[in-house]
């Protein structure tokens, strides 16, 4: 019996310490505001612009109200669900005759089919739809893309051929279907060493880019870039040079 002892009191103590561990505090509502002032004709004029955001009303769920100060009808509210590898987004103006927006989502961690509409309630007519579907691997990314009112077919593949150095190449063909037009873009990527990179490319009608681009310093670049259509070497050479600082 005395043996036990010890034991029942550690069980005790650290149930009392469960019972004493405050719950996690709820987010509060969250206000954004900015203002962005004009000069229009000689006369100053200000926009106040406003974002609510209340998280989780309930589980996976968010609400976003944004409007602009004067314009008043600027106001849209936003609904927000997520829910592991599945999202769903709807947004609907604030006015007599808004429009309403949804996309979503649904998935694995491989596979995702998505789509967005917009739908404008003043003329009747969906002003937007697009769908898509990706494929994810760990050295491979696949995607199908049907945009502009299905006028226009995209397919893209990316391969990473050696994680070691960076290797990777891709393809990106377009197809529009009013124009009976095609687009074939191919690239591919290489690096130096582990602060320099070399990309290429190049599309169906002999445009070609490339470019050089070294990290001299964390999160800082130096790029040297050039363009030539290889069908006009001497009239369309391009060269330019790049510098991006972050602190």
């Amino acid at each position: 019996m005395g043996g036990n002892e010890p034991t029942k009191n550690t069980r005790r103590r650290q149930q009392n310490r469960k019972r004493k561990q405050p719950a996690a505090p709820k987010e509060e509502p969250r206000l954004t505001c900015y203002v962005c002032f004009t000069n229009v004709n000689h006369a100053f004029a200000f926009q106040l612009f406003t974002t609510i955001t209340v998280n989780e009303p309930a589980p996976g769920l968010k609400t976003i109200f944004n409007f602009r100060i004067p314009d008043q009808r600027s106001g849209k509210v936003e609904v927000q669900y997520v829910h592991g590898y599945s999202g769903i987004s709807t947004s609907v103006g604030l006015t007599a005759n808004p429009i309403v927006n949804f996309s979503g989502v649904l998935g694995t961690d491989v596979l995702a089919i998505g789509s967005e509409l917009s739908y404008d309630t003043k003329i009747g007519e969906f002003t937007k739809y697009n769908a898509g579907v990706n494929f994810t691997k760990a050295d491979l990314v696949a995607s199908l893309t049907v945009t502009d009112k299905g006028d226009t077919l995209n397919a893209s593949y990316y391969h990473l051929v050696n994680p070691l150095n960076n290797t990777a190449f891709g393809a990106e063909v377009t197809h529009s279907f009013s124009t009976n037009k095609n687009t074939l873009t191919l690239g591919s990527q290489h690096a130096l060493d582990p602060l320099t990179t070399v990309k290429a490319r190049i599309n169906h009608s002999g445009k070609a880019h490339a470019l050089i681009q070294h990290e001299w310093r964390p999160k800082s670049f130096f790029t040297i870039s050039g363009e030539v259509d290889t069908k006009s070497f001497e009239q369309s050479a391009k060269i330019g040079l790049g510098l991006a600082l972050k602190p």
